[in-house]
């Protein structure tokens, strides 16, 4: 007997990519436990199999930074209660992030992928049900998207929660409105404009010697600190929140395009943004 819940619910995160870098991601988690009817006829209860792997990923994976410590070039260390990653890039360049430990999360694989990634759960969620369940089958999934997206990271300073970690990030799509008239192309430009980017906050920049840039902030969880090369980064002049981010889009591209009316959806994640108008 199986028992299955489709999109529990959605995580969205950063990982260390072995080429790419930091990569932001947003995956839906489907769920399927195998076991016998208990005195109830029941395997799991829905209430409890939800509660149990929402508050599991909520711990673990969502607004986290996951880094696969088996990929090459890379160094980590906790201590005093934070994490600190070090990597090279495959030419050489550098990446570096300390955290409070609950912001990183290490997983002993040599890369995260979606098959990867619930491989390593998989184990440790199992033993959050009870005797009944015998087995557990776990799917992340991608949204999909016919359009244009893009993967951002970015670290939002003012936030009472888990967003104020300095690498946490979404798959988003975009959507680019001139004069009430979608137009996919431009919307094309702007997604490989933004393609794995970080988007940091000026006022959070502390150096931008020798073509890095260092972001650090102090922040309700701790200190948070992260560098990485400048041309994987966009500066705006705000907090990185997602209203923030189509307003600063919207007036970009008013600019390139003074005579048209500008409409942007920005979408953080799955299924929820912004609107902003120029």
């Amino acid at each position: 007997m199986k028992l299955f819940v489709d999109n529990l619910t959605n995580v969205d995160f950063s990982y260390l990519h072995p080429h790419r870098g930091l990569l932001g991601e947003s995956w839906l988690v489907q769920l399927v436990l195998d076991g016998r009817l208990n005195e109830q006829g029941m395997i799991c209860d829905f209430g409890i199999v939800k509660k149990a792997v929402k508050a599991w990923m909520d711990k673990y994976i969502d607004h986290a930074l996951l880094v696969p410590t088996g990929m090459p070039r890379l160094s980590h260390r906790q201590h005093d209660g934070e994490t600190e990653v070090e990597w090279r890039y495959p030419d050489g360049r550098g990446f570096y992030c300390r955290s409070p430990e609950q912001a990183i999360t290490l997983v002993g694989e040599p890369e995260i992928t979606e098959h990867s990634l619930a491989g390593w759960c998989r184990e440790q969620l199992l033993k959050l049900f009870p005797g009944e369940v015998e087995g557990l089958e776990l799917a992340f999934v991608p949204e999909r998207i016919d359009g244009a997206f893009y993967h951002y990271s970015h670290g939002l300073h003012q936030h009472e929660g888990n967003c104020q970690r300095i690498a946490h990030g979404h798959r988003s799509r975009i959507e680019i409105h001139l004069n009430d008239q979608r137009d996919e192309a431009l919307e094309a430009v702007w997604a490989e404009r933004l393609r794995d980017i970080y988007i940091g906050t000026r006022s959070h920049l502390v150096d931008s010697a020798s073509g890095m840039h260092h972001y650090r902030y102090q922040a309700p969880q701790g200190e948070f600190e992260l560098r990485l090369p400048a041309d994987v980064c966009y500066l705006i002049d705000t907090e990185s929140t997602v209203e923030q981010i189509a307003v600063h889009l919207a007036a970009e591209i008013k600019r390139e395009h003074p005579d048209e009316t500008v409409l942007v959806r920005a979408f953080e994640g799955v299924g929820k943004g912004a609107i902003a108008t120029a």
